[in-house]
């Protein structure tokens, strides 16, 4: 496993206790936008009789709030006041109203993955811990399964292929009762929520046959900021429907949606890592441009490659770790990987895996550090289309420059995701929010550091530096910010899109639908 070469796993326990938070002494709020802080007697005695008996309401005394509110990225968490665990989508309705009248902020969380810098304005608030309602039911068409709001990528890819699709066949000795394996779009990380990332669109390893996580959303149940409750699809709300698949993060909380599932093109995909030194690094490069082909590469294939630092390869230098995923067999992607295999790299590692434990043997498993809470994650994205040489050259050197001069940054990696992209292309860009379809590749810096507040405008500034240098590789091209990613000081058309009737549109209903900013801690859009 890739990670398993890092020095990631065995410093991550120097680390755990970072994640707990503290207990929050309830008070009155400094500034008079909001009322009183909520204390446990009010909210138990006017919020508990308007949930279901299934719903929990717990404080920061209780051993589980530690755990709920615990966060991927420690970096500007929001504070929270309160958790409320919902039994049903009745429930989500109920605190929103309560939270509403009372003039509390509220946030609704379920793998606490989003890390930008916006959360950090929920003050005394009410979570929602939507992680209860994770059901996944398929529906008898066999096309479609009706999902929770909680569910997360790698249980819905669990499940799914469980459960399977039943049908009959019939050979000369009679009929035969098939299993059918599922499968359907998601996030490459197991451990995040499936509807947050489908809300800022949702990249993945199956984009290039299914399209992004939001093109897969057939309709949705939707609570809104005075806590009503409608159904959004293309024939009900569908200005909506069209905002949430992009922006979605600015209109409410997803308690239910119906989502397409399909028949798995193989039971085992084909994966092949490769680490190289940084000398490595042009032709490595140049080869992946040949093989993505101006994102024209065959939809089976897909890449991603960091610079990260390996005592155990070298102490001086940031290695390069590549790793190419194939929806196939080995030989079948033999014409791909032989290049790499050819350039010599220090170790690799190659196998044929059934879907479900992809993640994890790639090292993005629920268990790997790429999962673990606790510390200060800041990331900054860049949309780009194809991959400067000397471009990234530059930005190793200077990875390499800033995280030897501060130790403390050393779990940091700068991230290239090359996903296959016919899936994403095939949906017209103006048919949902999501405004980045041109993109080819996805590039970030990840800056990566326990928690010290004397670190934080550094590694900010740093952070920043980085992106801006990504983009510097392809002069006159827009920046274009992936809203999962972004980290909070970006401009509205850099995250929501350039072209006008874009912001217009996004405006108008966060006007309509979210007068009062209920739901603007997550990149809000401004009215």
């Amino acid at each position: 496993m890739f990670f398993s070469l890092l020095p990631f796993l065995v410093s991550l326990e120097l680390f755990v206790g970072q994640a707990l938070a503290l207990p929050y002494i309830f008070e009155r709020a400094v500034n008079d936008t909001t009322a009183l802080a909520p204390s446990q007697v009010d909210t138990q005695r006017q919020l508990g009789p308007l949930l279901s008996s299934g719903a929990t309401i717990y404080f920061p005394s209780n051993p589980l709030f530690a755990n709920a509110t615990s966060r991927w990225s420690a970096f500007a968490e929001p504070n929270i006041a309160v958790v409320v665990e919902p039994a049903s989508a009745n429930d989500v309705a109920m605190t929103v109203q309560f939270a509403s009248k009372h003039n509390i902020p509220f946030l609704v969380v379920n793998k606490g993955h989003g890390s930008t810098s916006t959360l950090g304005a929920v003050k005394n608030g009410i979570e929602i811990h939507i992680r209860t309602l994770n059901q996944v039911v398929i529906n008898a068409d066999g096309k479609s399964a009706s999902v929770g709001g909680g569910s997360y990528n790698q249980e819905l890819i669990d499940t799914l292929w469980k459960k399977g699709k039943a049908s009959g066949k019939f050979f000369p000795l009679g009929l035969t009762i098939m299993l059918t394996l599922l499968t359907t779009a998601s996030g490459s990380c197991a451990c995040v929520g499936l509807m947050g990332a489908g809300l800022g669109g949702g990249l993945g390893r199956y984009q290039g046959f299914y399209g992004l996580i939001q093109d897969n959303i057939v309709d949705a149940d939707l609570v809104l900021a005075n806590g009503q409750t409608i159904t959004v699809s293309d024939t009900s709300h569908s200005d909506l429907f069209w905002g949430l698949r992009g922006a979605g993060h600015n209109f409410g909380i997803v308690t239910r949606f119906t989502f397409k599932i399909y028949d798995s093109p193989v039971n085992d995909w084909y994966f092949a890592q490769f680490v190289f030194t940084q000398d490595k690094l042009e032709a490595m490069v140049q080869q992946v441009n040949r093989m993505m082909n101006n994102g024209t590469q065959r939809k089976e294939l897909m890449n991603y490659f960091i610079y990260a630092w390996n005592p155990a390869i070298s102490t001086t230098e940031p290695v390069i770790v590549f790793t190419i995923y194939y929806v196939g067999t080995k030989a079948e992607a033999s014409p791909y990987t032989k290049p790499f295999f050819d350039l010599g790299p220090v170790f690799h590692n190659d196998s044929s895996v059934p879907y479900p434990i992809l993640a994890s043997a790639t090292g993005l498993g629920d268990e790997d550090f790429s999962c673990a809470h606790g510390l200060n994650r800041i990331q900054y994205p860049v949309g780009l289309l194809n991959y400067n040489v000397s471009n990234t050259r530059a930005v190793y050197n200077k990875f390499k420059q800033q995280t030897a001069a501060v130790p403390a940054f050393n779990l940091s990696t700068v991230v290239f995701e090359g996903y296959s992209l016919e899936g994403v292309k095939a949906v017209p860009s103006q048919s949902t929010a999501y405004p980045h379809r041109e993109d080819n590749i996805l590039a970030s810096i990840l800056a990566v550091y326990a928690p010290n507040s004397s670190l934080d405008s550094i590694a900010v500034t740093w952070a920043r530096q980085m992106r801006d240098l990504m983009h510097a590789g392809q002069p006159g091209r827009k920046l274009n910010v992936y809203v999962n990613y972004a980290f909070g000081d970006e401009t509205q058309e850099q995250v929501y899109g350039y072209e006008p009737w874009r912001l217009q549109r996004l405006r108008a209903l966060k006007k309509k639908y979210d007068p009062q900013g209920r739901f603007n801690f997550y990149e809000p859009i401004k009215i």
